[in-house]
């Protein structure tokens, strides 16, 4: 005979789980970036829906053992540096298990049924990403190492302020003296954590908007150098045509005067104007070629020998704050790696092509170079995130970074497929 209670509950049950599923996996894409492939969503999904409905209590010891498989799963099924992947998972699990901790513990004591505590996941769960996801980053944060450092040692805290009051007493060794010490902390604790865990959560948000912010200041004082260098090239232009009439009045005096040798000098001088030099767009892509012309000038009142190679259309799938920085960083540290070589030179070969994007530069090093490609700058704070930004990106676009010593000089290689769809 159907027992039509218990099948009414584990159908809840099963509900609760999927839309639990999908609404942490929603907010957990926007802060990792999962693995491409069915087969990771499809595992991250089950690991999320089945921890949103586990039964956690005060003294439970399962807390322990679900905590090494939720961990796994989450480095397994993400991409992107370790110490992102793992201060979000330890984030979410966190936040999964102190609300699981709070509804089991709490609604038991009131003789509550075990469908209440599902149904209040749900609307949770459901409620917290309904009234979060115009809070959510647009996509995975490209925060730096240092960055997700600090927001995994946050992270930890609120977790083992969890496994602490979770595994206080278990469930073995009934005392109600030590019961009711780890409910009363419950009371207070297991709420802290979830709200930690929220405040990283928005924490972790505010952080890309503003690495967002500073990567498009960076390529608008790009974009106003290049500008600037054009104005100033028209003054000279404009100056040079406003002159020219004097000009060939003095050429044809010298040259009526039998004074070749001082015309041609003049011609001489008159060709090394700066207004007269060939200075034509690099490319047809905008971003690129506002970098590389700013780039350009400071390689040239550096002494430095520059030889660009490029070819980007005008319409490109790549984020132009990406674009930006792939190119300034290269460029950048090309220009810190040739300091100190008597005949410094930075080639740059950079085209898009057969759906790829494809960047090569190459430079003589005069350092030192670290075999983990650091900076060799003294001031490590301020200096050296060029490369992991860059591999960031490319990590991003699922494309490789090459980059290393080749016949004593320093080759850095960027390939990725190009998105199919604009930004």
């Amino acid at each position: 005979m159907l027992n039509y209670p218990q099948l009414w509950q584990s159908g809840l049950w099963l509900a609760a789980a999927a839309l639990n599923g999908l609404a942490l996996f929603g907010g957990w894409a926007h802060f990792a970036q999962v693995r491409p492939g069915r087969f990771w969503k499809a595992a991250l999904f089950c690991t999320l829906a089945i921890a949103s409905i586990a039964v956690i209590w005060i003294g439970d010891p399962n807390l322990l053992y679900t905590l090494p498989f939720f961990l796994l799963m989450g480095l397994f099924c993400t991409r992107g540096p370790w110490a992102g992947r793992l201060a979000v998972t330890v984030i979410f699990f966190t936040l999964i298990m102190s609300i699981s901790a709070i509804l089991d513990t709490y609604l038991e004591l009131l003789d509550a049924q075990a469908g209440l505590s599902q149904l209040l996941r749900l609307l949770f769960y459901g409620g917290l990403y309904l009234l979060l996801r115009r809070r959510l980053p647009e996509q995975p944060p490209s925060l730096s190492g240092q960055l997700w450092n600090l927001v995994l040692g946050l992270a930890a805290m609120p977790l083992c302020a969890l496994i602490a009051v979770v595994l206080l007493t278990t469930r073995k060794y009934e005392s109600s003296a030590v019961n009711a010490v780890a409910l009363n902390q419950g009371l207070v604790v297991l709420p802290f954590a979830l709200f930690t865990s929220l405040m990283l959560l928005l924490a972790i948000s505010v952080l890309a908007h503003q690495e967002r912010l500073e990567r498009a200041s960076q390529l608008a004082s790009l974009r106003e150098t290049y500008y600037q260098g054009l104005r100033q090239q028209e003054t000279q232009v404009r100056r040079l045509r406003h002159d020219l009439r004097n000009h060939l009045t003095v050429l044809q005096g010298l040259l009526e005067a039998g004074e070749q040798h001082q015309a041609l000098d003049y011609l001489h001088q008159m060709c090394g104007s700066p207004a007269l030099q060939p200075r034509g767009r690099i490319c047809e892509n905008e971003t690129a070629n506002v970098v590389l012309s700013a780039k350009r000038e400071e390689l040239e009142r550096q002494g430095i020998a520059a030889d660009f190679g490029v070819s980007l259309p005008e319409k490109l799938s790549i984020a132009d704050t990406d674009l930006c920085a792939l190119l300034g960083n290269a460029l950048d540290n090309a220009i810190e790696g040739v300091q100190g070589v008597p005949d410094p030179w930075v080639t740059l070969r950079c085209k898009a092509d057969k759906g790829l994007f494809m960047l090569r530069v190459l430079n003589p090093v005069g350092g030192t170079v670290h075999p983990d490609l650091s900076t060799t700058k003294s001031d490590k704070q301020a200096h050296g995130f060029g490369l992991p930004g860059m591999e960031e990106i490319t990590r991003r676009y699922h494309g490789t970074l090459e980059a290393g010593m080749q016949n004593g000089r320093f080759e850095l290689v960027i390939c990725f497929p190009i998105p199919q769809n604009p930004n």
